[in-house]
């Protein structure tokens, strides 16, 4: 499971950090609002610990700036500020938890580890992705639309896969570098846009919806009309 983990103080950031890998959790780490956006737009993570005192962004509006940017993953927030009113405050603009400084790592782990529990999908949605009349099945490693079969090459069912699973999201080119290819410094490719147009040449032929919108210049998703 990957994390992304906003704290500005050097201390709190490496000992935390650590203490998660050691727990088994991926960890990047943003010091500031903008890296925390930047990193947020070029991965996709399962949940996000989020300081609320930050150089560059009052903690509350970055939450609700990554929940704009389409962020859905569970945040736990952490705090010095302990009113009533902040807590309520940062609950209702888009954050799960709340875990007021100072704090016990191990408190910070269990409350993590609640959050993703909640949020983790069942075995049915594990082995069977659906968006409209298309469907995944992960196990069989094979596509169908309206019950007939696609005949996908291994990195076009990843790619697909990828999008199912982030269905409703804008996706970014780098993004896709990232998780499907491995490419983790977009180089000047087209192999994106190339598995798209290959990709849509199968799912979206004529007679049906289409599924995989481009947002010019942004990336792309998928979802139904």
């Amino acid at each position: 499971m990957r994390l992304l983990f906003i704290e500005d103080e050097p201390e709190i950031q490496s000992f935390v950090k650590r203490s998660l890998e050691e727990a088994g959790y991926q960890v990047h780490a943003a010091d500031d609002g903008a890296t925390a956006l930047s990193l947020a737009a070029k991965h996709v993570y399962d949940g996000v610990i989020a300081d609320l005192n930050l150089p560059d962004y009052d903690g509350i509006e970055l939450i609700r700036e990554l929940r704009r940017s389409g962020v859905t993953a569970p945040v736990l927030i952490l705090s010095a500020r302990r009113s009533v009113d902040d807590r309520v405050k940062g609950l209702e603009l888009g954050g799960d938890d709340y875990l007021t400084k100072p704090f016990a790592v191990a408190e910070l782990l269990a409350r993590m580890r609640n959050l993703l529990r909640r949020n983790a999908p069942n075995e049915e949605d594990v082995t069977r992705l659906r968006v409209a009349d298309l469907e995944l099945d992960m196990l069989k490693r094979r596509a169908t639309r309206a019950g007939e079969v696609l005949n996908l090459s291994p990195q076009e069912f990843g790619l697909l896969e990828y999008l199912c699973r982030h269905a409703g999201r804008v996706v970014t080119r780098s993004m896709l570098l990232a998780e499907v290819w491995g490419m983790h410094i977009q180089p000047d490719t087209n192999v994106v846009d190339v598995h798209i147009y290959r990709l849509r040449g199968k799912i979206d032929v004529e007679g049906r919806e289409p599924l995989i919108k481009t947002l010019r210049g942004i990336g792309y998703v998928l979802k139904s009309s």
